[in-house]
């Protein structure tokens, strides 16, 4: 079972979007290119190639999870007519090329690097990029691993419904480590830029619901009978922690450009 499984209509309203000058460093990436092929792995419902569409000709979307990957097709066919998307139903580590010749020209991952078999990944696309293929990995952290004192307060309550531990899903999250610049220089696309973006975020109580509704840590279907219990309790702690209805979150979007 996916550990995102009944997240997808979530996740696509509620997740941040991508940063302007991180859609304009993807964007840069490619520039010359003809016809450029955007491969995005652990895609959710599009965000990125959503983001990109104006940049790419051709689109190959993997995402496991059958509802976000519906999400995504009926996103992009509404955003890209008469564009080539290709939808890959698999995990990161089980795609396959949709034809011997086919080559991507900029691969990314956001906000999903850490639920795959890294080193498999990587070695995968080093057959199927150009030369100057990029493989741009980026994210932000979530809401769990944000440090404020809302966030620090909702934390709190939601462990106290579903335990200490972070979830993943119906299994506990297992952490990764490695910082990813690190794992990136001991693959194909070993020379790695790092950028970051600073993003300030206004949340509403109601956004931050929602945003949990998308997340593999305190998903609705994770509290059972209790959601509408930990609902309650939670619109209350975040309007005791608003200033004029609103939650701020300073967050910094990263950007690895790795390349051979």
């Amino acid at each position: 079972m996916s550990h995102f499984e009944g997240t997808a209509r979530y996740y696509r309203t509620f997740r941040p979007g991508i940063p302007a000058e991180a859609v304009s460093l993807l964007t840069q990436t490619v520039s010359g290119v003809a016809s450029p092929v955007l491969l995005d792995l652990g895609s959710g419902t599009g965000q990125v190639p959503l983001a990109l569409h104006e940049t790419f000709s051709e689109f190959d979307i993997v995402e496991a999870d059958g509802g976000m990957i519906s999400e995504a097709e009926a996103a992009l066919t509404a955003a890209v007519p008469g564009k080539t998307v290709r939808l890959h139903h698999v995990r990161a580590e089980d795609f396959t090329p949709p034809s011997d010749q086919w080559t991507a020209d900029l691969v990314t991952i956001c906000r999903a690097f850490h639920w795959m078999d890294q080193g498999k990944v990587l070695a995968m696309l080093d057959g199927c990029t150009t030369p100057a293929s990029a493989v741009a990995v980026m994210g932000d952290g979530s809401l769990w691993t944000a440090r404020t004192a809302w966030t620090d307060a909702l934390r709190a309550l939601i462990q106290t419904y579903l335990g200490s531990e972070r979830r993943a899903g119906q299994s506990t999250y297992n952490a990764h480590d490695r910082p990813y610049a690190e794992i990136l220089s001991e693959s194909a696309f070993r020379h790695v830029e790092e950028h970051r973006y600073e993003v300030r975020r206004q949340w509403s109580p109601q956004n931050v619901l929602g945003y949990l509704g998308s997340t593999s840590f305190a998903s609705r279907p994770l509290f059972g009978d209790s959601w509408e219990e930990f609902e309650g309790r939670a619109l209350a702690l975040l309007g005791e922690h608003a200033e004029d209805g609103q939650l701020i979150e300073n967050a910094v979007f990263t950007v690895l450009l790795g390349r051979r």
